[in-house]
């Protein structure tokens, strides 16, 4: 008799609070009391990075009116019965997008010396999925130059003195010894790189990076990123006002020329873009210059990015942006539901998937998670983050991208879905995991490994946002149930308690509905 794994995503988010001053170090002027007649004493306080603070939120208030906590799902045995399934999708749906800048914090030192809690981060993805996809760039990718060598002896070093836009990018060198790093990583387990290389000077393309990835990672290469987020190239400073589409699109055709020309790249047709947000521009936008029809034979995928906030007013504060500082623990319940920050934020790409399917081409949600500009202190790394993340990453499945990337930064981003230690004393300041790694796990077994897995949103209980559902049917055969619960509630009151029919027939029992089932929780 064949179960139908569940796999359950409920609320129970942690109430504990805690404060941690950060950002000044020495004495601060609030004073400590122990009682009533004590004597104030000074309250010393030490810089912790964001991504270290464990500051949390209140638990968001139970939805008014609370969604009915009893629903059934009638569901068909076989795929080619259901309407509106998504394009096959792969367990590795999942993967990270790796700050360049930081890839030496978090993959390792060299070729020789890599994190062994990085790999074995890596291994439990490659054990549920078959492989992972890890893709190394972002905004320092930009500023990247490839040089033989470092006086220093390290295979990079940020020139922070030319650091430019909001975002403080430094100027980036790095060495080959970090693609040979990379090659040793993909040694050990099945992992597969997308690689950024710099579009910031069309004058004087710098393809050196590209060159030598394509030697050295061989058939683990996946693809060039060309350029990151070309619709904030004016706003950064990285072009003059007035830049837009119609002048990407020429700029991005420079480029491409220049790897036409290039005879030590000898895969033409594995740039991935145009990468952009959707601040200034939309992907239509970019549409309507012919871009695709221009480039669609370079194109080995089209990518998007999209975070569905953004906390970069408190990231990089200012006079001017000081009103438009987003408090966290009024976002939070924005989170918990599967509509405001799930499928209102993909609904714009659907038109986009659509298109790409059109052309055969993959689709990729490139950089994604929480909150742009390091997300957002106490959501950004709690329980409910790790929800969102799983209904985010099944939504997108549906909706036909082909892949998602969780950006990982540096020490002052709280969305990271892991954090190596603020030092090289890893022997008692050991790596962190945050709750949205879990949900790359999660993702990975709800599609599974055979890379036939195909996504419906059920719309379960009349359309409830807090107790969404999906089907995952894999060889064309219900497979697995993934169901969440946003309302979380010690009470047990607001419990979902959910009827499950298959019809079919084929497993003996009444409607084809399984005696018992296999059920994960993510709690």
């Amino acid at each position: 008799m064949k179960l139908l794994p569940l796999l359950t995503f409920a609320g129970g988010l942690s109430i504990a609070r805690a404060v941690t001053v950060y950002g000044v170090t020495g004495v601060v002027p609030q004073t400590a009391l122990s009682g009533p007649n004590s004597t104030p004493s000074p309250v010393v306080a030490v810089y912790v990075p964001p991504a270290f603070n464990e500051t949390t939120l209140d638990v968001p208030a139970i939805p008014d009116p609370a969604p009915p906590t009893q629903f059934t799902l009638q569901l068909l045995q076989n795929a080619q019965d259901v309407n509106g399934l998504s394009i096959p999708q792969s367990g590795a749906f999942y993967g990270f997008s790796i700050e360049m800048s930081v890839a030496t914090q978090v993959i390792g030192i060299n070729s020789s010396f890599l994190n062994p809690p990085f790999l074995n981060l890596m291994s439990l993805i490659v054990e549920r999925a078959g492989h992972v996809n890890i893709r190394v760039g972002g905004n320092t990718q930009e500023t990247a130059v490839l040089v033989d060598s470092l006086s220093s002896g390290k295979i990079m070093e940020k020139d922070k003195e030319a650091s430019s836009n909001p975002t403080l990018t430094p100027t980036l060198y790095i060495t080959p010894e970090i693609l040979y790093m990379l090659r040793n990583v993909s040694s050990l387990l099945n992992a597969r790189w997308y690689l950024g290389i710099p579009m910031n000077d069309t004058n004087n393309p710098r393809l050196q990076i590209g060159e030598a990835a394509e030697a050295i990672l061989g058939d683990f290469l996946l693809g060039f990123q060309l350029g990151n987020e070309p619709n904030l190239y004016a706003a950064h400073g990285h072009r003059p006002q007035g830049w837009a589409q119609f002048d990407y699109f020429g700029e991005f055709g420079v480029m491409i020329q220049a790897v036409a020309n290039d005879d030590k790249i000898h895969i033409r047709n594995n740039i991935i873009g145009p990468s952009i947000s959707d601040t200034f521009w939309t992907t239509e936008s970019v549409w309507d210059t012919g871009f695709l029809q221009s480039y669609g034979n370079s194109l080995s995928a089209i990518s998007v990015e999209k975070y569905p906030n953004q906390n970069c007013a408190a990231a990089f504060p200012s006079p001017e942006t000081a009103d438009q500082i987003i408090d966290p623990q009024r976002e939070f319940p924005h989170y918990l539901n599967h509509k405001e920050r799930i499928t209102d934020t993909l609904a714009q790409y659907l038109n986009s998937s659509n298109i790409a399917q059109a052309m055969g081409k993959p689709f990729l949600m490139f950089e994604t998670n929480t909150a742009s500009c390091g997300g957002f202190l106490g959501l950004s790394d709690s329980y409910g983050a790790a929800l969102w993340a799983i209904d985010f990453g099944l939504q997108m499945a549906y909706s036909n991208f082909s892949g998602s990337l969780l950006h990982v930064g540096g020490v002052s981003d709280v969305y990271n879905p892991f954090n190596p230690p603020q030092t090289n004393a890893s022997g008692f300041s050991q790596w962190s995991v945050n709750p949205i790694f879990y949900s790359v796990l999660a993702v990975a077994e709800t599609l599974g490994r055979t890379n036939a897995s195909k996504v419906i949103d059920l719309q379960a209980n009349t359309g409830d946002i807090h107790t969404p559902a999906y089907a995952i049917y894999e060889n064309d055969k219900i497979a697995r149930l993934a169901l969440f619960n946003y309302v979380s509630d010690s009470t047990g009151a607001s419990d979902s308690t959910v009827a499950i029919a298959i019809g079919g027939g084929e497993t003996g029992q009444p409607n084809g509905t399984p005696a018992s089932v296999k059920v994960k929780y993510a709690k």
